[in-house]
C-alpha cells in the first residue's frame, strides 16, 4: 500500500544541520531507552516529510561507543519516520575508494563491543534477518543523488565497524581487508540491525575522508579527518536535499516494512508486558 514518505536523516561527523528545511522546528522525543544524541530537527522539502538528527549530537559530544542508538532509532520512528538515511564519516580499506569519494554500503561487519544492540530481550525474543541489511531502493536513489551533485560514488561496499573511539593498528586494518571489508567506521553498527528490527528501511551512505591505514606510510589523525569532512559536508547535504527532491510522489510498500512479521518467537503468554510497553513505538505493529 502507498503513503507519504518521512525520511529520517542520521547526520554523522561534520554534519549537524541540514539545508533547505521548510517549517523547521528542533523537538525533543521522549523514548523509553533513554536519550537520544540530540532533538530531531523537524520539517519538509516540498512534500516530503524530514526529522533531521546529529548521531554525535550537534557539536559531536557523543562518542562513538556511548551513542544511544536504541534510543536514536526509537525517536525516529515515534517521529512518524518510514526510511533512514544515514550519512558517515569512513576510511577507505581499498585504493579504488579515495578520499573524498562517496561510498553506499550494502553488507556490514560488526566489529564492535561494548553497545545494546537490540531493542528485544527475555520477554519478547525476535530474530529479524540482516541477510542484506541495507534498503536496495534507498541506496540507489541515494547514490543517484550524489552523481546529480556531481560527486563521485561507489556502490556496494562492505562495511567493518569497529569499536573505537581510537583508529586502527596496522594489523587490524590489513586484516580487515583479508575479511573483505571496503570501507572502516564506528557508528554503522548496532544502527543498521536497529533499524531493521524497527522496520525502518535503512541505507549508508558514506564518505570517504583517509585510507586507513593499511598503506605502509599511511596514518589516520583527526587533523586529516576533519579537513576531509569539511570538503565532503556540502556535498553530503546537497544530496540529502536532492535525494529527498527527487523521491517518487508516493512510497510503496517495501518488504522492510514487515521484518517482524516472522521474526517474533516468545510465545503469545510467555510475553512480559513490561518489555511490550517499551516496544510501542519499534515493535507496536505486531503487538496486537
Amino acid at each position: 500500500m502507498a503513503k507519504e514518505w518521512c525520511i529520517g536523516i542520521i547526520g554523522g561527523s561534520g554534519l549537524y544541520n541540514i539545508e533547505g528545511l521548510d517549517d523547521e522546528q528542533w523537538l525533543l522525543i521522549d523514548t523509553p531507552w533513554g536519550d537520544p544524541s540530540d532533538e530531531i530537527l523537524f520539517g519538509r522539502i516540498g512534500n516530503v516529510k524530514v526529522r533531521f538528527l546529529p548521531r554525535h549530537g550537534r557539536g559531536h559530544p557523543i562518542s562513538p561507543t556511548d551513542l544511544n542508538s536504541r534510543a536514536n532509532v526509537d525517536a525516529l520512528k515515534r517521529a512518524g519516520c518510514t526510511d533512514i538515511l544515514a550519512i558517515s564519516a569512513v576510511g577507505s580499506l581499498r585504493e579504488e575508494l579515495e578520499p573524498g569519494r562517496f561510498v553506499l554500503a550494502d553488507q556490514f561487519i560488526d566489529h564492535t563491543a561494548h553497545r545494546a544492540s537490540t531493542f528485544y530481550s527475555s520477554g519478547f525474543v525476535t530474530h529479524v534477518s540482516m541477510a542484506d541489511p541495507t534498503c536496495p531502493r534507498l541506496s540507489e536513489m541515494a547514490a543517484k543523488a550524489v552523481t546529480a551533485c556531481k560527486g563521485k560514488v561507489a556502490t556496494g561496499a562492505t562495511y567493518l565497524a569497529m569499536e573505537g573511539p581510537q583508529f586502527s593498528t596496522r594489523a587490524e586494518s590489513r586484516m580487515y581487508r583479508q575479511w573483505g571489508a571496503d570501507i572502516i567506521g564506528m557508528t554503522g553498527m548496532p544502527e543498521a540491525k536497529l533499524a531493521r528490527e524497527a522496520e525502518l528501511p535503512y541505507a549508508l551512505m558514506g564518505m570517504v575522508t583517509d585510507y586507513d591505514c593499511w598503506r605502509d606510510g599511511e596514518e589516520v589523525n583527526v587533523a586529516q579527518v576533519v579537513a576531509q569532512m569539511q570538503e565532503n559536508s556540502q556535498l553530503a547535504r546537497e544530496a540529502v536535499v536532492k535525494f529527498i527532491e527527487s523521491l517518487p510522489k508516493t512510497r510503496k510498500a517495501s518488504p522492510i516494512d514487515k521484518a517482524l512479521d516472522d521474526a517474533v518467537i516468545t510465545a503469545p503468554e510467555e510475553q512480559d508486558p513490561e518489555m511490550m510497553a517499551k516496544l510501542d513505538a519499534v515493535a507496536g505493529r505486531v503487538l496486537g
